[in-house]
């Protein structure tokens, strides 16, 4: 039987991977600071253990007592558009984190190291986004998304490490943190009409993205370990089809049954038009079928309406208050 960590595993994409390892069979432990994820995601038969990434020394006790065969590395603050306002915080976890794992994977000679990274990665490119393009990140947490790409690929270079690192998107479905203002913004519309209050929308809502169900993601994440043809390549993992963000809001509002006004906000900055080509994917893991966004919503909505409303917290450490949207610090 093999053993895997995973990182962020109470939290929304790192539980629905657990989820796949169990039933591949994986003994898993989970390691998560609860600041995003939730004790009632993890799956009873994982091992739980509440901590930091950051926490290198407790990083390293777990590598020599369990022994891991894989890494599943899906802990982050995945906030790109607030990232810009909390770097130390960002790059803290984000990168920082992520070394601490790497540097004990050397040591321990793990199998192989699986981390999600982002289309973050691509910054403004032209969609939709394939992985021969140099990545242009162009907020904090897209670089340090890439410094973690890189170092994974100088790591195996140096040290024989093996990796997958895989670049999902805007991907929504059960477990979702609902509560969190500042990224998921299928989750926030959710948890906006539970609550009777009109979806917030930045800028005009044309901006596009293609939404995609954790469902269609989770399975390829858990399974590649056991590809070896997915070893040391990079993958954008996630739907075909995009939608507007306002084409979001009519779905979403369909999907929940429940019917609020937009009220537009002032345009933040953010990359306007983001989705990737899964020609790769398709051929390393298989031309699967995609859950089209309105069965995906629908399943969402039941689980979201089941879980309640979440409230919505502000995050306590803002580190550049300057061109923050004032919608971000409303109570």
């Amino acid at each position: 039987m093999s053993t895997s960590l995973v990182t962020g595993g109470a939290g929304f994409i790192g539980a629905h991977v657990v989820n796949e390892l169990i039933k591949l069979g994986h003994k898993v432990v989970v390691l998560d600071d609860l600041s995003g994820g939730f004790k009632e995601n993890i799956n009873p038969k994982a091992t739980f253990v509440q901590g930091s990434v950051t926490d290198h020394l407790l990083v390293t006790r777990l590598f020599e007592e369990y022994k891991f065969d894989y890494v599943y590395h899906l802990a982050a603050y995945a906030a790109e558009g607030l990232s810009h306002f909390i770097k130390r915080f960002n790059y803290t976890n984000n990168l920082i984190g992520s070394v601490n794992l790497i540097n004990e994977s050397v040591k321990h000679k793990v199998k192989c190291f699986v981390f999600t990274s982002s289309i973050a990665v691509y910054g403004a490119l032209k969609p939709p986004m394939s992985e021969d393009l140099p990545p242009v990140p162009e907020d904090p947490y897209g670089v340090a998304k890439y410094a973690v790409e890189m170092d994974l690929r100088t790591t195996h270079e140096m040290f024989g490490l093996n990796y997958v690192i895989f670049r999902p998107h805007n991907v929504y479905g059960e477990y979702q943190n609902i509560g969190d203002r500042y990224r998921n913004v299928v989750g926030i519309f959710m948890n906006q009409l539970m609550q009777g209050k009109p979806l917030t929308i930045f800028g005009d809502g044309k901006q596009t993205r293609a939404f995609s169900y954790i469902g269609d993601v989770a399975p390829h994440i858990a399974n590649s370990v056991n590809i070896k043809e997915a070893y040391n390549q990079v993958f954008n993992i996630g739907a075909d089809k995009d939608y507007s963000v306002n084409e979001l809001a009519e779905v979403t509002i369909k999907a929940m049954g429940m019917n609020e006004p937009i009220r537009y906000l002032q345009a933040r900055n953010e990359v306007v038009n983001a989705y990737s080509d899964h020609s790769k994917a398709k051929r390393v893991f298989g031309d699967k079928k995609f859950t089209s966004l309105e069965v995906g919503l629908t399943i969402m909505a039941k689980w979201a309406k089941g879980a309640g409303i979440r409230k919505s917290t502000r995050f306590k450490e803002i580190e550049i208050l300057e061109k923050l949207p004032p919608v971000w610090l409303e109570d």
